[in-house]
């Protein structure tokens, strides 16, 4: 009975393994609800982290230094965002339709943030000191993480990694981020997922996460269609 046990302890523990390097794709994984775990002050799934540090090291040798400031964020994590600009953002005399329309500018509902997946990273050059967001397009363009957001328009592709909201006038959706890239081999899978298990019908049942009554059908056909699926061509490209 011992040996039995053991065999299944055993079998978990690789279910589990294999489980983490393909990526579960249930709606619990998918809305952020699995936790992750790193070493680094980033977390990413293993072959994400592989490809970064291959892609982090290439630049440093043309010198070129990069560091991740936003990876893996959880849905409640996500969720404290929304919640206190959609608390601001009531206070400015914005209604609740209003409130949401300026949210979703920039950042996601709880549950649809690609971040949740482990694949997403927001990256800036270390080097700079800047007082304020580092997340604004002004850094990379005039600014300071220039020679970053040329040599990654150059280069990324080549180690996975592509540009999710581009600067494209007839985009829908979240507004440009030079600076959030997506390792296309892992997120192309996760997002065809996403879309079929209908994770969005499942976020408006969160009573804690504010606004969540005006999430009606038509908001959540409109938001796949323009959040979700307003991002770079490439990154739709199903394999």
């Amino acid at each position: 009975m011992r040996k039995i046990i053991l065999h299944l302890l055993l079998c978990l523990s690789s279910v589990n393994t294999i489980a983490q390097n393909n990526l579960r794709v249930d709606i619990p994984y998918l809305k952020g609800e699995e936790s992750m775990t790193s070493t680094e002050h980033y977390t990413l799934v293993e072959e994400a982290e592989g490809a970064f540090k291959k892609m982090q090291k290439a630049a440093k040798e043309e010198e070129v230094y990069m560091k991740i400031v936003s990876s893996f964020r959880s849905y409640n994590d996500q969720k404290r965002i929304w919640n206190n600009k959609y608390k601001r953002f009531l206070k400015e005399g914005l209604t609740p339709e209003k409130v949401i329309e300026k949210i979703i500018q920039y950042s996601t509902l709880p549950g649809t943030s690609r971040h949740h997946w482990g694949t997403e990273i927001d990256i800036i050059d270390p080097n700079p000191d800047i007082e304020g967001d580092v997340l604004l397009a002004k850094h990379f363009h005039t600014g300071p993480y220039k020679k970053l957001r040329e040599w990654l328009e150059q280069n990324a592709h080549a180690y996975g990694f592509y540009l999710v909201y581009t600067k494209d006038s007839l985009r829908k959706g979240f507004n440009y981020e030079p600076w959030h890239y997506s390792y296309y081999p892992k997120s192309n899978k996760l997002l065809k997922q996403y879309l079929t298990l209908h994770v969005l019908e499942e976020i408006k049942k969160d009573t804690l996460l504010l606004g969540h009554q005006y999430l009606d059908e038509r908001f959540i056909k409109k938001y796949k269609q323009e959040q979700i699926l307003g991002i770079n061509p490439l990154l739709k490209k199903w394999k």
